[in-house]
């Protein structure tokens, strides 16, 4: 007869874990051998320690961001602060792979916003370039973010599984792959299924160790995305999708948890080296995150956040009052995180107080990733004859500083004007800040030559492929509409449209909520708006969907719809400047400012 062989110590482990809880293996542990502490004798080692590699907020940004989106602050020992040149997938790559070198477990996971509102090389090509870089990059595991959704969840799904763009069709002889990494959607549900549309978890394996990735966007997703974007999905609750998908992974055996989350919090300190939990460090962050992490279960070890593009490595307390690490690389490829995480082989979960966790610089100093210049060079062979194409011309830069931006003036003006080309009765035209990604500079950054707009430099302004659209409102929701920048859901951060040439108006800044906004002292060409009047108002198509907030935008009436927002803008500047009489940049002096 066959003896019937023994478990391994391997299987014996993750029985007593499933079987007994964790109270009670963490009890047989003191009695098990030394060796199984140690790593000595013929059994794996008790504890193993496991890379996690992280960042976040990518949005297609292949080549190094430019200006201050292409830095990051550093504190000194000295306590003074520099600025340090970084990103560009060409050094992440670099970095990311000597990180790995002498960590046989490693994980490289992304907290979304990977793609969307990308520069030209990205954008240009629905941000296949980026996810190919992605698949070079040995990502193995992201979440959606809201930038998912700028063309909808079908293109999503595209982006996921391959194949060429309905619209555009294939853009080389070769089909597009898609991503060789899971997507994570656990709180973007199908409306008519009520189930997630991507993967709501993933579980990455090493021999015996194994460790769960729960990934949601923000539920306010649907406010900050065009409403052709969301149609149809439904955005649940952060904490209770990750605690409903914990009980699952758990369910399976999964002791160790990760959290990939886009949304996240504001640091007390601009460095990226910030250290939230040292001695005088200040208040750690603040924002939508730290409610997260503390209302999260206890069975998640540690949460990767994003959105907000700050940097942070923090610990914030579960809801049993133990520690918890909260990260955030920043964005555009600045920064990665690296953190350890202390796989326990008894129980199968990590040990909480031995997670280390730090942000690294994407610094340009290191060589080149040859195979990330290769994919640039060839998306940017294919962009360049309508990236390099003269769009118009300016005699200063056009900045994108302020409560009204020079940068965001220009755009209102430009969807005013193509306004009047759809109905000359248009009577302004309202853009939103968040929408406007840059400004424009003078100095060439190519061959250009100075003072000439590029349709790249034009892209980088606009990348969303918002609609102009024309709707009628009364004088009565206009002035609501200017209140809804600085109260309901812009209160605690107001977003103040930038108006076009005509509209003024007073924002009394020592006021609070919707007085801030002085209703008497808002004018259309010096005549004060007629509550009972109707005004006809050019918006993009986020706004007109009642993006960010701005409700009474989504309840206009005679809809009429119109080219994209970026040819507008090119329209715009071809008609009004010339090499030999250059736009001037607006004056910013529509909105009236009382501090």
């Amino acid at each position: 007869m066959q003896a019937k062989s023994r478990p391994s110590r391997r299987r014996s482990y993750a029985l007593l874990a499933s079987a007994a809880g964790l109270a009670t293996v963490a009890a047989l542990a003191g009695a098990l051998p030394a060796d199984a502490h140690s790593g000595k004798g013929r059994g794996p080692s008790r504890y193993q320690d496991v890379q996690l590699l992280s960042f976040n907020d990518l949005h297609g940004n292949l080549e190094p961001p430019s200006g201050s989106s292409g830095r990051v602050t550093e504190t000194q020992a000295d306590g003074t602060t520099k600025n340090i040149d970084a990103g560009g997938v060409e050094y992440l790559a670099t970095h990311l792979r000597q990180a790995r070198k002498g960590h046989r477990y490693s994980v490289t996971a992304a907290g979304g916003d990977m793609v969307g509102a990308s520069p030209l090389v990205s954008g240009l090509f629905h941000d296949e370039p980026t996810i190919e870089a992605l698949n070079k990059l040995d990502l193995d595991v992201t979440t959606v973010g809201n930038h998912e959704f700028d063309e909808g969840a079908g293109e999503l799904a595209r982006l996921q599984n391959g194949g060429c763009h309905p619209a555009d069709g294939c853009y080389t002889d070769k089909k597009f792959k898609g991503a060789d990494f899971p997507y994570l959607a656990a709180n973007v549900l199908d409306e008519k299924t009520d189930k997630p549309i991507l993967k709501p978890y993933w579980v990455w394996k090493k021999k015996d160790v194994r460790i769960g990735f729960i990934g949601v966007t923000l539920e306010g997703t649907p406010g900050i995305v065009s409403a052709d974007g969301v149609k149809g999905l439904a955005f649940k609750d952060e904490v209770e999708t990750i605690n409903k998908y914990a009980k699952v992974l758990q369910r399976q055996g999964v002791q160790s948890i990760v959290a990939l989350v886009h949304e996240g919090g504001f640091p007390s300190s601009s460095s990226y080296n910030y250290d939230c939990d040292s001695p005088g460090a200040g208040d750690g962050i603040s924002g939508p995150i730290v409610d997260i992490a503390k209302h999260v279960t206890p069975a998640v070890d540690a949460l990767v956040t994003g959105h907000t593009h700050t940097a942070y490595v923090c610990t914030v307390d579960d809801p049993a009052g133990n520690p918890r690490m909260v990260t955030s690389a920043a964005s555009f490829g600045r920064l990665y995180t690296d953190t350890t995480l202390t796989y326990d082989r008894y129980t199968g979960d990590i040990a909480r107080t031995a997670v280390k966790s730090a942000n690294h610089v994407v610094t340009r100093d290191v060589p080149k990733a040859s195979d990330m210049t290769g994919l640039i060079s060839r998306w940017n062979t294919l962009a360049a004859p309508i990236g390099n194409r003269a769009i118009g011309y300016v005699s200063a830069d056009v900045n994108n500083t302020g409560t009204e931006s020079a940068m965001g003036d220009l755009i209102a003006d430009a969807q005013f004007a193509y306004g009047r080309e759809l109905d000359p009765e248009i009577d302004l035209a309202l853009m939103n800040p968040g929408g406007v990604r840059a400004g424009l500079t003078y100095a060439a950054k190519g061959s250009e030559g100075d003072g000439v707009v590029t349709y790249a430099e034009g892209f980088t302004v606009q990348p969303f492929a918002n609609t102009v659209n024309l709707q009628d409102f009364t004088g009565a929701q206009l002035i609501q509409v200017l209140k809804e920048q600085v109260s309901g859901a812009n209160a605690a951060a107001p977003k103040i449209l930038q108006p076009s040439k005509g509209l003024t108006y007073t924002l009394d800044l020592t006021k609070t909520g919707a007085d801030r906004v002085v209703t008497d002292s808002v004018k259309l060409n010096g005549t004060a708006v007629d509550p009972a009047a109707t005004y006809r108002v050019a918006t993009n198509s986020f706004l007109a969907g009642g993006g960010d907030g701005f409700t009474t935008l989504g309840q206009g009436t005679g809809d009429l719809v119109g080219t994209d927002d970026l040819s507008a803008l090119a329209q715009y500047l071809t008609a009004n400047s010339s090499a030999t009489a250059p736009l001037a940049p607006p004056a910013t002096n529509r909105i009236t400012i009382v501090q």
